[in-house]
């Protein structure tokens, strides 16, 4: 059985999942909540390939990052740059959704787009709770870039080192 739809209904969707979007981006947990259990695709992205999970973690939305995630939600479903939520958030310093994406899996080892995983964006930026929760958690020190760069250099490139340089000790650094 074929289903059509009218170009008003069609036109009422889209309406529908831009609003979504921007639910996810400022935490609008109830509502948002609604829509997926209607029926409304959890994976839905943007025209970047920024998922519901991808913009709500960025946006710092724990809750509803939590909620997406109990949904169904692709922990590391990329963006149309390669990048992950995990990258994203690791990228920005926050702990709380790092943890909350490493507890469903999230892979931290990623390729985020030219071999940068989370723990080189982390150290890149000095946020050290980051870095030093994602080498606990097992993370590869000596990963590099596809140009050769590992996280204790981009700290080093950064400026960020002094503040990380006891977490790169030779017990973590190959």
């Amino acid at each position: 059985m074929e289903v059509t739809f009218t170009a008003a209904e069609e036109t009422r969707y889209a309406e529908l999942q831009l609003l979504a979007l921007d639910m996810a981006r400022d935490g609008n947990n109830a509502e948002l909540a609604k829509m997926v259990q209607a029926s409304l695709p959890v994976n839905l992205s943007d025209n970047r390939g920024n998922s519901l999970l991808m913009l709500a973690a960025y946006n710092d939305q724990a809750e509803t990052a939590a909620m997406l995630i109990a949904e169904g939600a692709q922990v590391d479903r990329r963006n149309d740059h390669g990048q992950t939520p995990l990258g994203g958030v690791a990228f920005k310093g926050n702990l709380t959704l790092v943890r909350l994406l490493r507890e469903a899996g999230a892979d931290m080892d990623a390729d985020n787009g030219g071999g940068k995983t989370a723990l080189m964006f982390a150290a890149m930026f000095g946020h050290r709770p980051v870095v030093a929760y994602l080498l606990e958690q097992g993370a590869d020190p000596a990963s590099q870039t596809l140009m050769g760069i590992s996280a204790q250099s981009l700290a080093k490139f950064t400026g960020a080192f002094r503040s990380l340089g006891s977490l790169f000790s030779k017990e973590n650094v190959l």
